[in-house]
């Protein structure tokens, strides 16, 4: 048997701080953690702080969640304990995602989540869709297709499982100081429009389902 950890975060970015006015729910973003150090959290998110739309797989810091002048994020943390079998299928999905150049970040499922509640693209994940979809391979059931899995779903999904609810304090990294780099406006723009040219022929080319 291993053990996996679930990590619900409220993130002190601004699309945090929206997401919570919508929704009226204080976590934002949700990573899978191989450890209970949880200082490695796996997700799809922004690859840079000042660059939402360069997303995708990600290992993130603590110090991407507490950055500049924050000394710690609120977090809670649930412990699951799966069998051998489902910790290699969890495994062997993770390394798809470290390898895989055509998966790509889900931002039109995340962004129409509170009206569609889930779009499926394929090799397209959120942070929300990927949590689920390991919560899949770890044998926990899922009472609705993983990509319409909420923050606020997993949350209660897991509700019997959280070992820890509170504030993380935060743990310098060496990925830092790439992590915060901003970046020239035309990489920006020019990131923005890739990303929105790929999802369009894969809109276009494959059948979504919602």
């Amino acid at each position: 048997m291993k053990n996996i950890y679930i990590v619900l975060i409220k993130a002190h970015t601004g699309l945090g701080s929206a997401a919570r006015k919508i929704t009226r729910y204080e976590y934002t973003h949700t990573a899978v953690s191989l450890n209970g150090s949880l200082t490695d959290f796996l997700s799809f998110s922004r690859r840079r702080h000042y660059m939402p739309f360069d997303a995708g797989f990600m290992h993130e810091k603590r110090d991407f969640y507490a950055f500049g002048k924050h000394t710690f994020f609120k977090a809670k943390v649930f412990r699951l304990n799966i069998t051998d079998e489902n910790f290699s299928r969890v495994m062997k999905f993770i390394r798809k995602c470290e390898s895989d150049t055509e998966l790509i970040f889900n931002l039109i499922s995340m962004a129409t989540m509170p009206v569609f509640h889930g779009i499926n693209i394929p090799k397209a994940y959120n942070c929300m869709s990927f949590t689920a979809g390991i919560l899949q391979l770890s044998g926990v059931k899922l009472g609705k297709p993983f990509y319409k899995y909420s923050v606020k779903d997993i949350d209660e999904l897991l509700s019997d499982k959280c070992i820890f609810e509170g504030n993380l304090q935060r743990i310098p990294s060496s990925e830092y100081e790439e992590y915060m780099k901003k970046c020239p406006p035309l990489e920006y723009f020019i990131l923005l429009s890739n990303l929105t040219v790929i999802k369009s022929r894969r809109i276009k080319n494959l059948k979504i389902r919602s």
